[in-house]
This record gives structure tokens, C-alpha cells and sequence, in this order.
């Protein structure tokens, strides 16, 4: 229980669960403010986007090469931890759900924070949890603001916008979720990256 403890503190996850905690917060406040009905599919995405880059930092610690002289199966505690960002990043919006203002549909958010933060995951061993969230930020804002409903290959590149059922769009995050796991398992962060918070 004494190192779980200290590998939350050395990850920032206090700090990151209370940051994702106010993020959804402020968008259910601005969505509910602005609408009388559930918030739409853009607002959703770029919800997920928020809480994925808030719970990125949490992928390194404050010195990846002393991580790696410690004598412990780092794989699957890596695996875990991501594991338990998704489920932080897609169960938030979720509970929304409770409330006329919810964040949704469920398949929307559990398919974007999936392959969200496999991308990030993906990212974190080339450049450092600090700067992991780049490629899901520049990828997700380029997809809202240029969606594609038409070929395979616009749906694809577009899957975080694409609607829920979609059957190239969860392809897509299931690859990235898929790759991301078994990159981060197996690299953990970038190697000298300082792990920075994305506020």
C-alpha cells in the first residue's frame, strides 16, 4: 500500500484527478448554461480531449531513468495505470449521464477516450509524458473543424468526430487504444523527458 502511495504522488495523480475533476465540471456548468438539451458531439469530443490531457502527465514520473533501475515488473503496472486513465477519462463524462445535461452517448466517449489516450500513450515514449498530448490535441481539433462522413479514409482520420456506430471510426481508436497499451507497457516514457502538466 506504501508504494502505491508514493507512485501516485511521484505520477501527480492527486493532482491530475482533481484538475480532470474541475474540467468536466466547467464544461457540464458551460453546457447546461448554454443549452436546455444534452451537449452535442463536439462539445462531447473536445470534453474527452480536456481530460485526456489532463491525466497525461500522469504517464511519467519526475525521473523515468531512476524508474527503470528499480527491481519491478514495470510493464504491467503501466498497463494498469492507462487502463485506470481510461476508465477516469470516459467514467466522468459518464456520470453526467445522471443529469439532463449529460455527456454522451456512452459508445461516443468510451471509443474517444480509448483511442485518445492510446494515442497519447503511443506519444509518451517518443516524446515525453510532458508533451504527449500534442498529437491528440492537434489530431482532435483538426478532425472537429474538418469533419469528413464521406470515404473510409475521411472517416478514419476523422474517427474522434465521427458518430457513434461508426464502424471505421472504432477501428481506428481500437488500434490506437491497442497500440498505445502495448507501446507505453513495454517503453514507458520518453527516457530524460520531464514529465510537465498540460496547465
Amino acid at each position: 500500500m506504501r508504494w502505491l502511495t508514493l507512485y501516485l504522488r511521484s505520477r501527480r495523480v492527486p493532482a491530475a484527478l482533481a484538475a480532470a475533476a474541475a474540467g468536466i465540471a466547467v464544461m457540464w456548468v458551460l453546457a447546461a448554461a448554454t443549452s436546455d438539451s444534452a451537449p452535442g458531439l463536439t462539445m462531447v469530443v473536445l470534453t474527452v480531449l480536456l481530460l485526456t490531457a489532463a491525466l497525461t502527465a500522469t504517464l511519467g514520473g519526475p525521473d523515468e531513468e531512476l524508474d527503470r533501475t528499480a527491481a519491478l515488473p514495470w510493464a504491467p503496472r503501466r498497463a494498469a495505470h492507462l487502463l485506470a486513465a481510461v476508465t477516469v477519462v470516459a467514467g466522468l463524462p459518464l456520470l453526467t449521464q445522471l443529469t439532463p445535461t449529460g455527456f454522451g452517448p456512452a459508445a461516443l466517449v468510451i471509443r474517444d477516450a480509448a483511442g485518445l489516450l492510446g494515442l497519447t500513450a503511443l506519444s509518451a515514449p517518443l516524446l515525453g509524458a510532458g508533451r504527449a498530448w500534442f498529437a491528440p490535441l492537434g489530431w482532435t481539433l483538426a478532425a472537429t473543424i474538418y469533419p469528413a462522413a464521406g470515404n473510409v479514409l475521411g472517416q478514419i482520420l476523422t474517427w474522434q468526430s465521427q458518430a457513434p456506430g461508426n464502424v471505421p471510426a472504432a477501428a481506428t481508436a481500437a488500434t490506437l487504444a491497442c497500440g498505445g497499451l502495448i507501446a507505453y507497457a513495454i517503453a514507458g516514457s520518453a527516457r530524460h523527458a520531464r514529465a510537465e502538466t498540460a496547465f
